[in-house]
């Protein structure tokens, strides 16, 4: 029978002596490890509240909303004496018409615009024209503005369709304005708007009255 194998005895377990600086440091640093979590903690919670308070200020406040523009009335009181006599202002240049635009701005920050024109157009043909001035929309505020447009006489009166309406009892004009504008907050949002307003006026010939009947449009 071969022999047996002799036992070998188990090698030591190795030990490590640590010292007391090293206690010392191990449990200094289990004690600041929940501080470190906690203030990791609170700082990635404050970082969640203010970019979620950014977020809705962004979606609210600080969205760029469309301007509204509206031609809220058209005076042309010379006009009915052209109809009633057309011999005795055939000669003439011109007649006024006075036309008054609003321009309402729903945003925090005002809304700049350049110089801007109204038409006015019969028959076909452009027989008037005024200028708006540049000017600005304070923030959640309605500017109103007054545009002179100098009408043509001679061109309405050689309107071939001037027979037709005044046989019918009205006048019926297109008019049209153009604002180019800036809306700008806290000079970082930024945002051009331009604002067209299409209208269709109907001049009653018996009453005088005016009628608008007009189509914003917003591009940028």
């Amino acid at each position: 029978m071969p022999e047996k194998e002799q036992a070998r005895p188990l090698a030591p377990a190795t030990y490590i002596a640590r010292s007391d600086e090293d206690e010392a440091m191990s449990a200094h640093f289990r004690l600041r490890r929940p501080r470190y979590l906690k203030c990791c903690g609170v700082t990635a919670a404050l970082f969640l509240i203010l970019a979620v308070v950014a977020l809705v200020l962004f979606f609210t406040v600080f969205h760029l909303k469309d301007p509204i523009v509206r031609m809220t009335r058209v005076q042309i009181p010379q006009l009915a004496q052209l109809v009633a006599n057309q011999t005795a202002l055939s000669g003439r240049a011109n007649i006024t018409a006075v036309a008054e635009v609003s321009v309402k701005n729903p945003n925090v920050a005002s809304f700049r615009y350049g110089n801007s024109t109204t038409r006015i157009n019969y028959g076909g043909e452009v027989v008037g024209e005024g200028r708006i001035p540049a000017g600005k929309a304070p923030a959640r505020r309605t500017q109103r503005l007054n545009v002179t447009v100098e009408v043509s006489t001679a061109k309405i009166m050689a309107a071939p369709k001037l027979g037709d309406d005044l046989i019918a009892g009205i006048l019926k004009m297109e008019s049209y304005t153009k604002i180019d504008g800036r809306v700008k907050i806290l000079r970082i949002i930024r945002k051009r708007v331009v604002v067209t307003l299409n209208c269709n006026i109907t001049y009653t010939i018996n009453t005088s009255a005016i009628q608008e009947d007009c189509r914003p449009h917003v591009s940028f």
